[in-house]
């Protein structure tokens, strides 16, 4: 049997675009409440009956947090140019390293503004 899980997280954080046009909005510094899902997919385990404990995503999501929740994210390394897009694919490069399975991941950067990133 083949699965698909999600995990869902949150985080706030500030940043600013230092690509856009001059003049844009978003050239300032302002902030976000971001929300994260974390899509996993792979066949379930027949003897645990799971795919992965909830609690190893959780894990390695507690790192990712303590990086990017309540900071500046233009100064985190490899988010210089913290578009929701970039945020994205930065937190799927960093959660497959760690979680084979991972699939995709969507960030939130308003209700109704969303990226999704399914890898390279």
């Amino acid at each position: 049997m083949i699965v698909e899980l999600m995990k869902e997280y949150r985080f706030e954080a500030a940043h600013r675009l230092p690509r856009v046009p001059e003049g844009h909005k978003c050239a300032r510094v302002h902030g976000h409440s971001y929300r994260v899902e974390v899509f996993i997919v792979g066949p379930v385990d027949p003897q645990s009956g799971w795919l992965i404990d909830f609690g190893a995503i959780d894990d390695v999501w507690a790192d990712l947090h303590g990086r990017l929740d309540h900071q500046y994210l233009n100064d985190v390394p490899g988010l210089d140019n913290s578009t929701c897009e970039n945020l994205a694919a930065y937190l799927w490069g960093a959660m497959k390293a760690r979680i084979s399975q991972v699939s995709a991941i969507t960030v939130w950067e308003t209700h109704d503004s969303k990226c999704t990133y399914r890898g390279a």
